[in-house]
């Protein structure tokens, strides 16, 4: 039987950002969600021609390179996006690879594929879950994504129910993901949570804005500021009100 093939936008091979110590970051290609503030629109489509192609045995031997940095920093293999639940065969495979060599595993999602068998198996073989969470405001959330909330919300009681750990992701976007109360709302509801370990709030940035024009997409956060550090302190001392180890 040949050898499932994964579509792959880039690789990181030292990555600090995305999950606990130094990580190789895999970036997968195809996204189910039009962020307004994506970065990497150019993940968006599984069918990039630019995308690299890579079976497990060929990534394997370049991740194992990196297992002293894993030991020494409690690191590991992280798969993102896009949205690496676009490619479930793959996502397997590579973990399943990943957890025969002894490595801890992440994967960054949104949460938008539905939660079938093989989602569950590939969660199996998963150590951590960097779940991104646009808003807990269904309209927001639609207006973020273009898409219902209701999957999302489906696999975090998933994850929750099965005690899988996560990391819970925002991203704080003034006049768009900044409400007050729709804050209050989601700090509130991740406390319904059993499994949340930390929660990250990364703030609103403009540096993929070129990638959008290039690809003659349209963008509709040209004049979105960055938020101020003050304003990212006050919004991650808001989730430290509520208990939550905040980065």
């Amino acid at each position: 039987m040949s050898e499932v093939v994964g579509r792959i936008h880039s690789i990181e091979t030292c990555g600090t950002v995305d999950g606990p110590g130094i990580r190789y970051v895999v970036f997968a290609q195809g996204c189910p969600l039009r962020c307004m503030y994506c970065h990497n629109p150019d993940t968006w489509s599984i069918n990039n021609p630019n995308a690299m192609r890579r079976t497990v045995s060929e990534l394997m031997p370049d991740i194992i390179k990196y297992k002293s940095y894993f030991r020494a920093t409690g690191g590991g293999v992280t798969l993102t996006g896009g949205d690496p639940l676009m490619q479930k065969e793959f996502a397997l495979e590579l973990f399943k690879a990943c957890k025969q060599e002894g490595l801890h595993t992440c994967l960054d999602t949104s949460g938008y594929s539905r939660v079938d068998a093989l989602t569950k198996t590939i969660l199996e073989y998963t150590d951590l879950v960097l779940l991104d969470f646009k808003s807990i405001n269904p309209d927001t959330y639609e207006k973020v994504t273009g898409f219902p909330i209701e999957r999302t919300m489906k696999f975090a009681k998933y994850l929750s129910d099965n005690n899988i750990p996560a990391w819970a992701l925002f991203v704080l976007v003034p006049g768009l993901t900044d409400d007050e109360k729709e804050l209050k709302d989601l700090a509130a509801y991740l406390t319904t949570l059993k499994n949340i370990e930390r929660v990250g709030v990364h703030p609103f940035h403009q540096m993929g804005a070129y990638k959008w024009r290039q690809l003659k997409l349209d963008y509709q956060l040209n004049n979105a500021p960055t938020p101020t550090p003050e304003e990212t302190e006050k919004v991650r001392e808001l989730f430290k009100s509520y208990g939550f180890v905040v980065r």
